[in-house]
């Protein structure tokens, strides 16, 4: 997409109004040059938003993909880019719609800010740390980015009305009520789209992110941008387009599935939390998303301000820092794909509480069978403890949880572009998943002597569950999962697309084999490719290689002329 100048409202007055000469071309791995106008330019070069530089896009994935280490300031650079294609191709292409310059400045602005209040290693601070450090707060970066953009407006002086900043909060939200009601309400199915989950913001990290890991990803974007039209004040596309339009949303899955869910990538968000959560008492970290005069200072690099500490009251955060560096990380001792009507039932049952029970009830004497690799491993003498096992849930979907997102898309037609429609599963394919969402259930031990052991306790709580079973092995299909874990009845609406889940198997019974499965296996089966005996321990090269180094000192420390070389010499 070759660069172009761009109109700004006059309204604004901002230093030098000659925006042809002043704006900024930016280059870009995925979208080449990026115009940035003297407006932008004012957002751009603030302590809020150049914070973004060193808050990682995917968290914790470059320590699996080290190519991953892009930032938030560019992802964002890039979301403010397509947001104003997408606004000006609606302005250009449907003048009717009465979209003004200070709508396409409010829009791209948004896009720019979107993410201004992610926390350190994105996701993994508000998703997972905030809401174990401050448990009776609901804070969420949609939140903190609010928060950031006034602080950015009051730090740097723009003048943007009122009105003007509501509407750009409102936009990042995705949330209508919260600025004026004359806003136009298709704009905001561009930046944060909350009907659909189609928005500019997908449509930059799917390529960002797939080409910074090594393995890109190409949407055309030209396309699908020019295939926009507004219809019934939401943003519609060509029904030929529906395929790709499928396809992003499948991508959206695969990417949750193999990179922001990758175990070792998971291993170490667990590690950074706990090591966060370790410095928590002593530095009060969590507190300062409420402040943006401490929130500004705080990024990724928290990690390396602690590990430089003396301090010995952050010793355990930076014990706990210094093993990812040694890639001795937390293990995953298994893991399950799981029926999506069963996902209350398994979070209600398969918890660290419940596996250390079963493990530490189990005997492992010297008549428990063992592989020749781990003949002289021990199960270790301490009882397992709560805080040495985590249980993780994923919930990857294709956007819209376990619904089909085209479902709540509306398509038109070159013979008919007036009119918009859903479409149905034979307009664009007839291979679809009965449900568009799956929980994945993982298990760690945060001590790797406990792996076997771990493995063992998590098993018998599989099998007490098929056992005892207290619930139906299947469940109604409109069983849905409340907020408190437990599993309640919808009622249906009296209207539904033609190519939901529940429209389309309301009459069919569930059956959890799938093709090829084995006749026996049941939602509640073990994993064959992961299972070790309850003896085992992983090994590592370069624990490897310690462990080694430390039998040699002890050896030669109790009999200095039993050295390793001096018996390889007899």
């Amino acid at each position: 997409m070759a660069p172009s100048h761009h109109s700004f409202d006059d309204d604004i007055d901002y230093p030098g109004n000659n925006s042809r000469s002043l704006t900024r071309y930016i280059k870009d791995p995925i979208h080449d040059y990026i115009p940035a106008s003297p407006l932008l330019i004012q957002f751009i070069d603030s302590k809020a938003f150049q914070r973004l530089r060193h808050v990682k896009q995917l968290g914790t994935s470059s320590y699996v993909w080290p190519g991953g280490s892009h930032s938030r300031f560019e992802h964002s650079l890039g979301v403010a880019y397509l947001a104003r294609l997408m606004a000006e191709h609606l302005q250009t292409s449907q003048p009717d719609l009465g979209i003004t310059d200070r709508d396409v400045n409010c829009v791209e602005i948004a896009g720019l800010c979107h993410d201004l209040g992610h926390g350190p290693w994105s996701h993994v601070w508000d998703g997972m740390f905030i809401p174990a450090a401050l448990k009776d707060s609901n804070w969420r970066h949609e939140e903190g980015s609010e928060m950031m953009f006034d602080y950015l407006i009051k730090e740097n002086e723009i003048p943007l009305p009122q009105k003007d900043s509501k509407f750009v909060k409102a936009l990042i939200a995705g949330d209508p009520s919260k600025c004026s009601p004359d806003e136009k309400p298709f704009l905001f199915d561009i930046v944060a789209n909350k009907r659909n989950g189609l928005d500019v913001d997908k449509f930059d990290y799917i390529q960002r992110d797939s080409h910074m890991i090594g393995d890109p990803i190409t949407l055309s974007l030209t396309r699908i941008i020019h295939s926009a039209r507004v219809l019934d004040n939401q943003i519609c596309y060509d029904i030929k387009d529906a395929n790709q339009i499928y396809e992003i949303c499948a991508t959206r899955f695969k990417l949750h599935k193999i990179i922001y869910n990758h175990k070792t990538a998971k291993a170490v968000e667990y590690m950074i939390i706990d090591g966060l959560l370790a410095a928590q008492p002593y530095m009060h970290i969590a507190e300062r998303v409420h402040n943006p005069e401490t929130y500004v200072h705080l990024t990724d690099d928290i990690m390396s301000r602690i590990e430089t500490t003396t301090e010995p009251e952050l010793a355990p955060a930076r014990a706990i820092f210094a093993r990812i560096h040694t890639r001795d990380l937390y293990k995953c001792v298994d893991y399950k794909v799981i029926d999506w009507p069963l996902r209350a039932v398994f979070r209600e049952h398969i918890t660290p509480e419940h596996i250390v029970e079963a493990a530490n009830a189990l005997s492992v004497g010297p008549s428990t069978p063992v592989t020749e690799d781990d003949l002289e491993l021990k199960i270790p003498a301490p009882p397992l403890e709560v805080k040495d096992v985590i249980v993780d849930f994923s919930t990857m979907h294709y956007g819209m949880k376990e619904k089909n997102p085209l479902d709540y898309i509306k398509f038109y037609s070159k013979r008919n572009p007036n009119q918009s429609a859903i479409a149905g599963r034979g307009d664009y394919s007839n291979l679809m998943p009965q449900y568009f969402a799956e929980d994945l259930i993982r298990v760690y031990t945060k001590k790797p002597q406990y792996f076997g052991l771990v493995q063992a306790g998590y098993r018998a709580v599989l099998a007490a569950m098929e056992n005892s079973a207290p619930f139906p092995l299947s469940p109604p299909l409109d069983a849905v999962l409340e907020g408190d874990g437990t599993t309640s009845l919808k009622t249906p609406p009296a209207t539904e697309p033609p190519t939901t889940p529940k429209a389309q198997s309301r009459q069919a019974s569930f059956t959890f084999l799938s093709v090829g499965a084995s006749s026996t296996a049941t939602p509640f089966s073990n994993n064959s490719f992961t299972t070790v005996s309850p003896r085992y321990m992983p090994t590592s090269p370069t624990q490897t290689a310690k462990r080694t180094r430390s039998v040699a000192k002890r050896a030669r420390e109790e009999d200095p002329e039993s050295t390793p070389m001096k018996k390889s010499r007899v």
